[in-house]
């Protein structure tokens, strides 16, 4: 049975700044789609991480479609209108056009979709990160989708043996979508080439070689390209299909352990490490630090199971006590150096006309 699993994710409104959504808030969007959604989902979830709200929904119209993108744009109008009435910060905030064209796509909030044929049994993982932007996925899924260090399957199951197509988009390329396929193993250092630079490339899609299933979406929008100023920071959410003949849903998770350092942080102009947080994660230091928010889904029929936290174990306990001292490390760092993202990736105009206005009194001396 082909299912399409999609997620539309909206910053439209939080409590004293980025910190959180309203209990309100939440409600009305969790109201409208309860009378919305019925004769056009077959089952939805959400969910908050950061200042951001997540509807995670499943049916049968494929994806980019024009009604299931309508709702969730009238379901986020819904919710910027109690947003606005309560006083909440940044009221419909990556809501970045006045009306609906047919697809969300370019008008702010961020997407992720994948069009599947269900498996006898279907598991998946929903990822949602805030203060950060689509690069930040790029590391931890290339460690679970191409290197045997984090992914044993790789080396131990017969149907992971043939490794996976990466889809890569540059998306610092704002007229058209620029993408490039490659694959691994074969092109793992033409993958990593490019994966490095997580302001320009940045993974859109996995799929399964053995198969030519898709494994992974990932939204890619970034704001500033659609609004062409800085509005807020990309967000991204993620679905990553597991076990079978994709990575077990401990070689996806393995990665995150890291803590790499991600662009984000305070006013989406530094560098911080991604903690993995529990479900509905608020962000609090240095208006970060950057986090991200796993729920594991089974499915049937597209029906959706309870969500499973996965980051809420003691384990992941011990990680965000180290990431905490990471992010207070590269904090004490201030304005100076890779602490703060370069110039060219600067989102908030201020320093950037004040250089333009240093620039003019620059002279040449002998």
């Amino acid at each position: 049975m082909k299912i399409t699993i999609s997620v539309l994710k909206a910053d439209i409104g939080s409590i004293g700044g980025h910190i959180k959504p309203s209990l309100a808030l939440l409600q009305e969007i969790r109201n409208f789609m309860a009378a919305s959604s019925r004769d056009l989902l077959i089952d939805y979830y959400i969910s908050s991480t950061g200042d951001d709200i997540a509807i995670l929904c499943t049916h049968t119209r494929g994806t980019g479609d024009k009604q299931v993108h309508q709702l969730a744009w009238e379901a986020f109008q819904a919710g910027t209108a109690v947003a606005r009435k309560t006083g909440l910060y940044g009221a419909g905030q990556d809501l970045l056009k006045d009306s609906f064209s047919g697809n969300v796509k370019g008008l702010g909030p961020a997407v992720a979709e994948m069009e599947i044929e269900e498996r006898e049994n279907e598991p998946f993982l929903f990822f949602a990160a805030d203060k950060t932007d689509p690069g930040a996925y790029n590391l931890p899924f290339y460690l679970a989708f191409a290197d045997p260090m984090y992914c044993s399957g790789l080396i131990l199951s017969p149907k992971m043996s043939q490794g996976y197509k990466f889809r890569i988009i540059d998306v610092s390329y704002i007229e058209k979508n620029r993408v490039i396929e490659l694959v691994a193993p074969e092109e793992l250092y033409d993958i990593a080439a490019l994966l490095r630079d997580t302001e320009k490339y940045v993974i859109e899609s996995i799929w399964s070689r053995s198969t030519g299933n898709q494994a992974v979406a990932i939204s890619t929008q970034r704001l500033h390209n659609i609004a062409g100023k800085y509005t807020g920071k990309d967000d991204p959410v993620a679905l990553v299909r597991v076990q079978g003949e994709f990575p077990a849903t401990g070689e996806v998770l393995a990665p995150f352990n890291i803590g790499h350092y991600v662009a984000g942080f305070m006013r989406g102009s530094h560098i911080g490490p991604l903690m993995p947080c529990r479900l509905n994660a608020t962000v609090s230091y240095f208006d970060g630090p950057p986090v991200v928010t796993g729920a594991a889904f089974s499915m049937k029929e597209g029906r959706l199971s309870e969500p499973a936290d996965v980051f809420d174990h003691p384990y992941w306990d011990a990680i965000r006590a180290q990431i905490a001292q990471k992010a207070s490390e590269i904090r004490r760092q201030g304005f100076c150096g890779p602490s703060m993202l370069p110039y060219s990736e600067l989102e908030y105009g201020g320093v950037v006309e004040k250089l333009k206005q240093l620039e003019k009194r620059f002279a040449l001396s002998d």
